[in-house]
């Protein structure tokens, strides 16, 4: 927008709108004219006095905040796949709900899909080999952080993962194991103890971007604090860790021993 078309839709005169804008001892607006320039350029006020780093205003932010998804969890995964391509350069952070779906076998993904037989376990492999061939890419460090119990619930046959054969369970942990090892650093998965420390499903994409499952749908964060507030948090979980990123294979390679 112009200096003249600013003018216009604030109803003063353009000189009063350069001396917003002069480099040296600008003129601060009254809150009128504050509020009236924010409603002209789709900003908020707070954003134009400089007191936050996202320049939509309230009610676009609080609107953005939850993305609804579809119960099909295949959309959900294309919506995942988008956001790791939108944070390319960054690191990920990520609590899964599960097992990690970027490393599920289709031998896991068949028995998860096996109540409701239709299109989405297709969909779900071919969006999963998306991301996997994402991360492969190393255009972003990717880090997992794991409750130490799903690993050997898996390896068990107990608690999510009762009724899954065994040959399926191994093949799953064979498959965690062997990526952990082949892409590490890249990828780096620390196992910790769900009885002393807590995450819901989380995953933080960069900066920009953290991403609260909730089951049906994503609560979506874009603001500065928020996001920083969940890395610190992942960062607690890493802390907290029993088992160092570099030691996850060699845990896994155990735990498919012992209960074989």
């Amino acid at each position: 927008m112009s200096r003249s078309g600013l003018a216009r839709e604030t109803a003063v005169d353009r000189s009063t709108i350069g001396q917003l804008l002069k480099d040296d001892l600008p003129r601060l607006p009254n809150a009128q004219l504050a509020a009236d320039a924010a409603a002209a350029l789709g900003v908020s006020t707070d954003w134009l006095l400089g007191l936050t780093n996202r320049p939509e205003r309230p009610a676009d932010i609080v609107a953005a905040a939850m993305a609804l998804s579809p119960a099909e969890r295949s959309s959900a995964d294309a919506q995942l796949l988008d956001w790791h391509r939108e944070s390319t350069g960054y690191k990920i952070r990520h609590v899964p709900a599960t097992l990690p779906d970027i490393l599920k076998t289709e031998g896991m993904l068949d028995w998860e899909y096996s109540s409701h037989r239709d299109q989405g376990l297709t969909q779900a492999i071919v969006a999963i080999r998306d991301q996997m061939e994402w991360l492969e890419t190393g255009a972003s460090d990717y880090e997992i952080a794991l409750p130490l119990h799903e690993l050997e619930a898996c390896a068990t046959g107990s608690a999510y993962y009762a009724g899954v054969s065994q040959q399926v369970r191994h093949e799953q942990l064979t498959v965690i194991r062997d990526i952990c090892a082949a892409m590490y650093p890249r990828l780096r998965v620390f196992l910790f103890d769900a009885r002393k420390v807590f995450s819901a499903p989380v995953t933080v994409f960069g900066p920009n971007l953290a991403v609260i499952y909730v089951g049906q749908f994503y609560l979506a964060f874009r603001e500065g604090q928020r996001i920083r507030s969940l890395i610190d948090h992942f960062d607690g979980l890493v802390r907290a860790a029993v088992i160092d990123a570099r030691h996850v294979p060699d845990h896994i390679a155990q735990l498919i021993e012992t209960n074989s």
